[in-house]
């Protein structure tokens, strides 16, 4: 169990309701941190997410000596000091070269942490696609494709997409304009194998991620034709170390406001299918001996017990016969 801190004043108590969870949470603001050594592909795909979530973006450009899955008390630091509940750590070393950590928090604790290693082979910058750019602050639509993502057991693949989500969500909103989604992101992940080895990061399935802007064109007809071009980065990832949640963080995390116009549920008061009101009443064990029964002759107590005598003293008597005629037979 978490914690539970009481308000010791007016000003800690507005201070602990700002932080309880909202009907309409805040969008997550992301904190961009470089470790002692990272290279500068490293940097510019952080560059280039840094672009797609500028809005609600921080971007540090100083080397921090930190280890995420060492000692991640500094991260806690810096995601309390700057307000941030996503944070991408960028390093680059011989064991490990080109890996972007995705760490998630709650309450200013590390809830979890991803590795994902970048491929410098197939990377590609925004710059290097001669398309127009897309205005900043806007939100994208999302698509996952491949088994990996659909997986009914948690794993990394699932914490990836989930982290993903995070990222690119940006305001939550009951209304979207058409004219407004301007550009797609879409992440694949090849088919895992049998030869998979979880150690080994290299015979992990690849995923793809790619941003594709939305381009309407005239048809002819009374709606437009759509297409897609391709917008940058380009970005190849495997998935290394991860750091799953605390259950009893993740539980206290996924806790939900109550709507207060939201009719709450009555106890054992459900409705069915067809809109009827079904009600269930419980009740205490029930002593069935003793219950009223509609009186008939033939399920009278004491009938019964007479043919029973009736039987067994037939049954003597059938027995004395064939003894006296044995004993004669012997004479």
């Amino acid at each position: 169990m978490l914690r539970q801190i009481k308000p010791r004043n007016a000003r800690s108590k507005r201070a602990l309701e700002k932080r309880a969870p909202k009907i309409v949470e805040n969008p997550k603001t992301a904190l961009f941190l470089r470790g002692t050594s990272c290279s500068q592909i490293t940097q510019d795909a952080m560059g280039d997410l840094y672009s797609l979530r500028q809005t609600h973006a921080k971007r540090f450009t100083k080397k921090n000596p930190i280890h995420p899955f060492e000692d991640s008390s500094s991260l806690a630091f810096f995601s309390e000091k700057n307000d941030c509940s996503l944070l991408l750590f960028g390093s680059s070393n011989k064991k490990r070269p080109h890996t972007i950590t995705f760490v998630r928090t709650f309450d200013y604790k590390i809830l979890d942490m991803l590795e994902f290693y970048l491929d410098p082979e197939t990377f590609r910058t925004i710059s290097q696609f001669k398309t127009e750019k897309i205005p900043v602050g806007m939100r994208p639509l999302m698509v996952f494709a491949g088994t990996a993502f659909e997986s009914p057991v948690p794993n990394e693949f699932t914490m990836a997409k989930s982290m993903l989500i995070d990222f690119f969500r940006g305001e939550t909103s009951d209304k979207v304009d058409v004219e407004g989604l301007r550009y797609c992101v879409v992440v694949t992940c090849d088919e895992p194998t049998t030869a998979t080895n979880p150690t080994d990061p290299s015979t992990k399935p690849v995923l793809r991620l790619r941003c594709y802007a939305i381009r309407t064109r005239r048809s002819g007809h009374r709606l437009p034709r759509v297409e897609l071009e391709e917008h940058g980065p380009r970005m190849d990832f495997r998935l290394g170390r991860v750091q799953q949640p605390d259950e009893a963080l993740l539980k206290e995390a996924m806790r939900r406001a109550r709507n207060p116009n939201e009719e709450r549920t009555k106890k054992n008061i459900a409705t069915d299918a067809m809109g009827d009101k079904i009600g269930r009443i419980h009740v205490g064990k029930i002593d069935l001996s003793g219950l009223q029964t509609r009186k008939m002759k033939g399920l009278k107590r004491g009938r019964d017990q007479q043919l029973e005598d009736g039987e067994e003293e037939g049954e003597e008597e059938v027995g004395e016969k064939q003894t006296k005629r044995k004993r004669k037979v012997d004479i």
